[in-house]
């Protein structure tokens, strides 16, 4: 059985019946399995695009079938949307895709599998993805949002989601979904008083003074990265810590806490930003797993990771100078590097999501003090996220401003990027297909 293929399969496997996150499935999925350099990129990209692509191959795959596609058994249709992809999205010869995904199907659910496969991937075989494309969307004039859900691959009411949020600028909606489907560069960041960009391999980012994009290779293996002195972290992450860390606060500067820290990234930048100016920061987690990544990945400069609810936060009124709320959301503005996240939510998770994004900012705006700065983020542009959140928040809080977060990007040392303004003024929208990034959204908030 061909290693690689077997171990895409797996990876498929763990992330549809186990819950699993594909960046995470990937790497212990590969040790298992010995395989590295072109095996693995190999892999990375079988499983991750099948993944992401999922939708547009569900549709070409029941177009060429004689039952519905519920009918198919599970593993059997994860053996199929491997070959759809191998067949017309990557470099292998058709003869190949079919016959090591055929060998696939028969081992691991029997002949009839491997026979029902090499008729369906024949058939596959017949066209290109273009043609596939038009023979099974809507047609763009009749029904653009639904053509796109299938040619890019996302669901329904997600395109319409990011249209919406997209608001003048729809006209970009095909190309920020193109953008959602390639894999994401991988990004470092040097953290400030333990690394200099200089000693990372590769070239410096353009948005964040401490980012550097990696060419290629493990970033485990980089010596600041394994000693904890750097890590991966997307540029618009680094933004976010960047920009409550650069907002000007009234009076005393030493109480700084990341309200919902895991799995740690935000709170080891902001805990090296807050060490060099004598400042603490205290990362809160719900989860117990959560909140020991969170110790592990912030490391010295972390004052403590405390396992609680941050809408109960333990924190007396207005003690805290600075807040960082990287609120829980449904995470459309990382479909990069999270493919499977688009399959996994759904329109109910919105209310639930919103009803805890309310409740946690109004617990941030408790324990921050007069004077002191609260940075809500999201890794999402959905609106009812964003200025759904913040707008009641002002209306209803006259002790409550918002500020403008470019000059606290800028004195942060970091560059606001074109084209980034908010749903509200003074916020941040960073999106993938401008600016290279996660779509994250910033809002700084201070109480009078």
């Amino acid at each position: 059985m061909d290693p690689a293929r077997s171990a895409a399969l797996s990876v498929l496997r763990a992330v549809r019946v186990e819950g699993g996150y594909t960046n995470l499935v990937l790497p212990a999925v590969l040790a298992e399995a010995g395989l590295s350099g072109r095996d693995a990129a190999f892999v990375t990209e079988l499983a991750s695009g099948t993944i992401r692509r999922r939708a547009t191959y569900d549709a070409i795959i029941e177009a060429c079938l004689d039952r519905p596609l519920r009918k198919v058994e599970s593993v059997v249709l994860d053996c199929l949307r491997l070959g759809a992809h191998q067949l017309l999205a990557m470099r292998v010869p058709s003869h190949a895709a079919i016959s090591t995904t055929v060998d696939l199907a028969r081992q691991r659910k029997g002949a009839g599998a491997g026979g029902f496969a090499n008729a369906v991937l024949r058939r596959v075989a017949e066209h290109d993805l273009a043609t596939w494309i038009d023979r099974v969307a809507p047609a763009r004039p009749d029904d653009l949002h639904g053509r796109l859900a299938i040619a890019e691959s996302h669901p329904r009411w997600v395109v319409d989601e990011l249209a919406t949020a997209l608001g003048e600028a729809a006209d970009e909606l095909e190309a920020l979904l193109a953008a959602d489907n390639e894999p994401p560069r991988v990004t470092l960041v040097a953290r400030p008083g333990l690394a200099d960009p200089a000693e990372l391999p590769g070239r410096r980012t353009s948005l964040s003074p401490f980012g550097v994009e990696l060419g290629g290779g493990d970033p485990a293996a980089i010596t600041a990265v394994a000693e904890g002195r750097a890590g991966v972290q997307d540029e618009g992450s680094q933004l976010v810590a960047l920009a409550l860390a650069g907002a000007d606060v009234e009076g005393r500067d030493e109480r700084w806490i990341d309200l919902c820290a895991g799995p740690g990234g935000k709170a080891a930048l902001l805990a090296a930003l807050a060490a060099g100016r004598g400042a603490g920061l205290v990362g809160t987690e719900l989860h117990h797993h959560r909140a020991a990544l969170v110790a592990r990945s912030a490391g010295a400069g972390l004052l403590a990771a405390v396992q609680t609810d941050a809408t109960r936060a333990p924190f007396a009124d207005g003690s805290v100078d600075r807040v960082l709320l990287d609120a829980p959301c449904t995470g459309l503005g990382a479909l990069r590097r999270r493919p499977e996240a688009r399959w996994r939510r759904s329109p109910g998770d919105l209310g639930e999501l919103v009803d805890l994004q309310r409740r946690l900012l109004a617990e941030a705006l408790r324990v921050v003090r007069p004077g002191g700065v609260v940075l809500y983020a999201t890794c999402s542009p959905v609106l009812s996220e964003t200025s759904g959140i913040v707008a009641p928040v002002l209306e209803a809080r006259p002790d409550v401003v918002l500020e403008d977060a470019a000059p606290a990007l800028r004195s942060a040392g970091a560059t606001v990027p074109d084209r980034a303004e908010g749903p509200l003024p003074g916020t941040v929208q960073l999106w993938p297909h401008r600016h290279g990034t996660d779509a994250m959204f910033l809002a700084l908030l201070r109480r009078r």
